[in-house]
């Protein structure tokens, strides 16, 4: 069953669960998502040549932490320029404040995912970790990320996936029954961690987004499943251009 997703109600939802959203995710993920975003940041950094200066975009960025993480990893770079997009204001507020209690550099911005502020070929890399099932339009969110990067760039995302077997049933059974208890319990939210679930279930198949990456526009798609499967991480590039 496919979820409808009104962008209004996203932005509210997340917004109100902003200040406890990074204790959230390290607790209902028992501490594995530091880990999914480093496997993240590493497909989008390894043997990948940059511009000078180098820009890369963090779309759906939530409190920053991808965005963090990788100025961190390239903290001896000058010549970078490193954005987080979300539509939730108050997320990047946090953002911001862990930005400078840390000193890294890094520029924070609300926009609409769909209709991103920048030019064409902008940007060098974009990531998207857990914010592309929450697209309106997944395949016009592809086709703007798409139209922001420059031809050689690349997409990263990390979204849940559907692992199966016994480890699956376990997987489900806490992602449907135990997960918004917790959720609801610690943020006083008393919907958006069943939304969480509901996306997840009716998020296309790997080989149903490796079609819309590459409808999109993107080739060398490929993805690989991370913690058996509960997590999908997904690459494509544009092609360069013929010289």
């Amino acid at each position: 069953m496919s979820v409808k997703i009104e962008r209004d109600d996203v932005r509210e939802m997340f917004s109100k669960i902003a200040p406890t959203y990074d204790l959230l995710n390290q607790l209902l993920s028992f501490g594995i998502d530091r880990f999914w975003r480093k496997m993240a940041i590493r497909s989008l950094l390894n043997r990948f040549s940059f511009g000078q200066p180098a820009r890369l975009l963090d779309l759906a960025t939530g409190t920053g932490d991808v965005a963090l993480a990788v100025r961190r990893r390239l903290l001896g770079s000058t010549d970078l320029r490193i954005v987080g997009v979300d539509l939730a204001f108050p997320m990047l507020v946090l953002g911001r404040r862990k930005a400078d209690r840390r000193g890294l550099g890094v520029d924070f911005l609300q926009a609409d995912a769909l209709s991103l502020p920048f030019c064409e070929g902008t940007f060098d890399g974009t990531v998207i970790a857990f914010g592309i099932r929450n697209l309106e339009d997944r395949l016009a969110g592809l086709r703007e990320v798409v139209r922001v990067l420059r031809p050689g760039g690349r997409l990263v995302v990390l979204e849940f996936g559907s692992p199966g077997g016994l480890f699956g049933w376990i997987y489900h059974f806490y992602f449907r029954w135990i997960l918004p208890v917790a959720g609801r319990l610690v943020s006083g939210h008393s919907t958006a961690y069943n939304y969480l679930p509901s996306t997840v279930s009716s998020f296309p198949s790997p080989a149903v987004m490796r079609g819309m990456f590459q409808e999109a526009g993107f080739a060398n798609v490929r993805n690989r499943p991370l913690t058996g499967g509960i997590v999908q991480l997904y690459v494509g590039e544009l092609p360069g251009i013929d010289l």
